[in-house]
């Protein structure tokens, strides 16, 4: 007979076994098992198991007879870069990863933990959904970890990576989290799958061209994060969470850093005199950023706005920035919905915004209007009004209308405003300022009246005159300004009035 110990050591070996032939078969679809996502993802050997050996119990459709320790979901926390982190993860070998009402326990279990211990968590779904043998049991496992999400918003930083099938309810955990991975052509999320959308629609189309990476990551903008393989997704997220703090009362860890003080002054000649002429924002946040590592965010989705994360001074930032290389910059209804999200994850877990505006305005048009761009646009509004964070903005060349005044301007609570020499602040451009102006006027007088319009506004010492622009500065100085604002704003408090909470515009 055995002994307590030798029977421990059987069944926790069994338990970490799992199926030879399915984790042979997920091996052959070139995907990984739960467990060696989980050892890839964390720091080696910190790993730590919780409910090993749950089972369901279901016995419905003979289920009875297919029980496996740990259910289909394993979970437990460890570290990543030495920070504890939670994590869990459906284990497709065991009943496809369905959800059942004890594994959603377990999800369940970790939510909390991480919530009452400050840590973030991390979700890795490769699933088939709930499990129809339980029936509502398993859907109101959903409903429990979807309440947990919602609570957990905003205190602790909520990770999903999608990494095989994600589909109809369980969509919505992945959406309730801060961030999105998704893995090229290996992961799929949709509410209603091709067959059901050929029967209701007659549409016809598979599940990558329905709900794959490049969709999620171009089109939807549900994801954020796109990876080559299951390894380079995994490695993403320990990348992600270097800039994230654990909990919205740490900050994000800082790093030294032995960059110089100001930036080259070839800068000064980077942005070109012609507002019309685009350039690469990417590079110029490059330029002034520490080890020029700009950590981009959403990077295939709106591509006219950039959202990501950087180091000054080995502080980290949040960075939103109008890409004069697309579509000149202009604020559209994506744009207002991947900036206004972004922003507000920084204002949850106190990392200081940095705008880099050069905007001709909103992108006109009756699909923009029809679409809804007031309600979408007022959600860049909010979002920065909202914000206690610092808040620093450089006016790089354009700011027209509307768009000047969204784009973190001193109006909206920016901290600090800068401005290039060249900036441009004014209600729209010359031209179509003199066309609306002097309509009635030959073209000798329009170009006179032009220029005496250009010479007025077509530079930031009006705005200065009156306080909107703190200080005019050269490209060059650009990183020697930001590390200065930021040591400066980093005791600021603000405390918005007392409510339950506003009422964005959805």
């Amino acid at each position: 007979m055995k002994s307590a110990n030798e029977k421990f050591i059987e069944l926790n070996r069994l338990a970490e076994a799992g199926n030879a032939a399915r984790i042979e078969k997920q091996h052959q679809a070139g995907k990984m098992t739960a467990r060696e996502r989980i050892e890839l993802l964390l720091d080696k050997g910190t790993f730590v198991e919780i409910d090993k050996f749950v089972i369901h119990q279901c016995s419905n459709f003979g289920l009875d007879k297919s029980k496996q320790a740990g259910d289909g979901v394993i979970s437990g926390y460890g570290k990543i870069d030495g920070r504890l982190v939670y994590v869990y993860a459906y284990d497709f070998t065991v009943l496809g990863g369905s959800l059942s009402r004890t594994n959603a326990n377990k999800i369940v279990k970790v939510q909390k933990l991480a919530l009452k211990m400050g840590a973030p968590i991390i979700a890795l779904n490769d699933s088939g959904g709930a499990r129809i043998q339980e029936g509502v049991s398993s859907l109101s496992g959903y409903g429990d970890i979807f309440y947990q999400n919602t609570i957990s918003s905003g205190v602790i930083p909520q990770i999903s990576v999608i990494l095989g099938p994600c589909a109809g309810g369980a969509c919505y955990s992945p959406a309730l989290t801060d961030f999105i991975f998704m893995v090229k052509e290996h992961s799929h999320m949709f509410v209603t799958g091709p067959d059901v959308v050929k029967t209701v629609t007659h549409e016809e189309i598979d599940k990558e061209g329905l709900g794959g990476a490049a969709v999620h990551t171009t089109k939807s903008g549900v994801a954020h994060f796109i990876g080559e393989t299951e390894e380079d997704t995994l490695l993403m997220v320990r990348e992600l969470l270097a800039f994230l703090p654990s909990n919205n009362m740490d900050d994000a860890p800082k790093l030294p850093t032995t960059d110089a003080y100001s930036s080259s002054s070839d800068l000064d000649n980077f942005i070109p005199a012609d507002p019309s002429k685009p350039y690469d924002m990417v590079e110029l946040i490059e330029s002034v950023v520490d080890g020029g590592y700009f950590f981009e965010i959403m990077e295939g989705f709106a591509p006219n706005i950039l959202t990501g994360f950087a180091r000054i001074d080995g502080k980290v930032i949040g960075i939103v920035a109008n890409q004069p290389a697309y579509q000149a910059g202009v604020l559209d209804i994506d744009t207002a919905d991947k900036s206004a999200r972004f922003i507000r994850f920084c204002d949850c877990f106190n990392i200081p915004i940095v705008s880099f505006v050069d905007v001709p305005g909103f992108l006109p048009g009756c699909t923009q209007e029809h679409g809804g761009i007031i309600r979408h646009g007022a959600k860049i509004v909010y979002a920065y009004v909202e914000a206690t964070v610092p808040k620093i903005t450089i006016i790089t060349r354009k700011a027209y209308g509307g768009a000047y005044i969204v784009m973190s301007s001193k109006h909206t609570g920016a901290d600090i405003n800068f401005a290039y020499p060249n900036a441009e602040i004014a209600v729209m451009g010359q031209d179509g300022a003199v066309n609306i102006l002097y309509k009635n006027v030959s073209d000798e007088e329009k170009e006179k009246v032009r220029k005496e319009y250009e010479e007025e506004f077509s530079n930031p010492y009006r705005a200065a005159e009156l306080g909107y622009i703190d200080e005019i500065i050269l490209p060059s100085q650009t990183r020697e300004k930001l590390i200065q604002a930021l040591d400066m704003t980093h005791t600021k408090i603000r405390s918005n009035p007392a409510k339950k909470h506003g009422n964005i515009p959805l």
